[in-house]
């Protein structure tokens, strides 16, 4: 008799421990951006006190879309979207590498994550920023600038 009792406690213990560890357990996610295209600026590098230093630059991406009443691939106007891109990149070896010979107008392609911060600008006003933290850069052959 005692022992069911003691059995029922010991099961829901278990039980217990058991769901706290499974809640400890972290689940694997997924924060990976892919980008391709030309940089905007010359890169700068920046460090603040006590921090290591970081390279920036920015980014454009285009998204071309026909527009117009026919569905047939020569009717209609070509539209298109640019999208600016902040590109740090903190890793030693590549932000070195980044400095020196990433340049304005250079097409490349940038393996990174998406971060999201926040900084005071100099009103004091607090603003959003988004930023691909790079962790692999390709450069890529400018078809164009090689044939002139």
């Amino acid at each position: 008799m005692f022992r069911r009792p003691v059995l029922q406690v010991f099961h829901q213990f278990v039980r217990r421990e058991s769901e706290i560890a499974s809640s400890l357990v972290l689940e694997r996610s997924l924060n990976r951006v892919q980008l391709l295209g030309r940089v905007g600026q010359d890169p700068v590098m920046r460090q603040v006190e006590g921090k290591n230093p970081v390279t920036i630059f920015s980014l454009a991406t285009n998204e071309m879309w026909r527009s117009g009443e026919s569905e047939t691939y020569q009717m209609g106007d070509v539209s298109q979207k640019t999208t600016w891109h902040r590109i740090s990149v903190f890793r030693p070896g590549l932000r070195d590498v980044a400095y020196q010979y990433v340049k304005k107008g250079s097409r490349i392609y940038v393996e990174g994550k998406v971060d999201y911060g926040e900084y005071t600008d100099k009103n004091n006003v607090r603003r959003q920023a988004t930023t691909i933290i790079a962790d692999n850069i390709i450069f890529l052959s400018d078809q164009t600038k090689e044939k002139a």
